[in-house]
């Protein structure tokens, strides 16, 4: 009896948990992200290679100096349009921690095409101490992992503003107004010329959020067009196999009163 006394407490005090959760959750859910117009969104559409390759460039010259994307190669580059001779370049512009060696030591090398993109940080406790408190999270399928995905993104990037008149704003927190609860650890991680795009377009806050969110995206779904052209031959398959079976029917059926 005592254990089914217990098992009833806890189930009681899971649902109260929901039921409090539930208003917050659709408080939250009352931000209106701005929607954006992706070239990657409807059943048509594909990555800007020239975009998702400016996009890498914030990441990598912004965002990656706190954010990992741990399930990433150095060697994926290669899908975003950039070289083999670049994507090396690349890699061995880091330092990743290898071994152990014939000595049992742990060492550090240049980076190679088959490592993983290398973490700003050896682990969570030191990102912690390294950014307040806050864990800075990875970016590897950021845009599948939060509501509202690629607008989302975007406009945590954009979203940051004064606060509105009686709102305070904690020490080491930001005002933002597409984050949820609208208090966040990260201080505006862009500003106009931030980057050098080497000419056009011009890097303002809007088109490196745009950019950097685009990879973002690729990032968490880099087999995107291959479904989407998978899926419309699937389709396409199916409308006329429909069309050969009903004038099959027609045709055997057509002696019968």
């Amino acid at each position: 009896m005592m254990m089914r006394a217990r098992i009833l407490a806890a189930a009681i005090t899971a649902g109260l948990g929901l039921a409090l959760a539930a208003p917050a959750s659709a408080a939250e859910g009352q931000i209106e992200l701005p929607k954006q117009n992706w070239t990657f969104s409807g059943p048509f559409g594909t990555f800007d290679q020239k975009q998702l390759q400016r996009g890498w460039q914030v990441y990598s010259q912004v965002c990656a100096a706190c954010h990992s994307m741990h399930l990433l190669y150095y060697r994926n580059l290669t899908d975003i349009g950039l070289s083999e001779s670049a994507v090396k370049e690349i890699a061995a512009g880091v330092e990743v921690t290898d071994g152990p060696n014939d000595e049992g030591e742990m060492f550090t090398r240049p980076g190679r095409p088959s490592d993983h993109f290398r973490s700003p940080f050896p682990n969570d406790n030191a990102a912690r101490a390294a950014n307040g408190g806050a864990l800075p999270p990875d970016l590897s399928l950021i845009t599948k992992a939060r509501e509202g995905g690629a607008n989302y993104v975007y406009g945590v990037l954009t979203g940051f503003a004064d606060p509105p008149a009686g709102v305070t704003v904690p020490d080491g927190m930001h005002y933002n107004k597409y984050f949820p609860g609208h208090m966040i650890a990260m201080a505006p991680p862009l500003s106009e010329g931030l980057v050098d795009y080497g000419g056009e377009p011009k890097a303002t806050v809007d088109q490196m959020a745009h950019d950097v969110t685009a990879f973002l995206a690729w990032a968490s779904e880099p087999e995107m067009e291959a479904r989407k052209r998978l899926g419309i031959k699937v389709m396409l398959f199916l409308i006329i196999f429909t069309g050969m079976l009903y004038a099959v029917k027609r045709k055997v059926w057509a002696n019968v009163h």
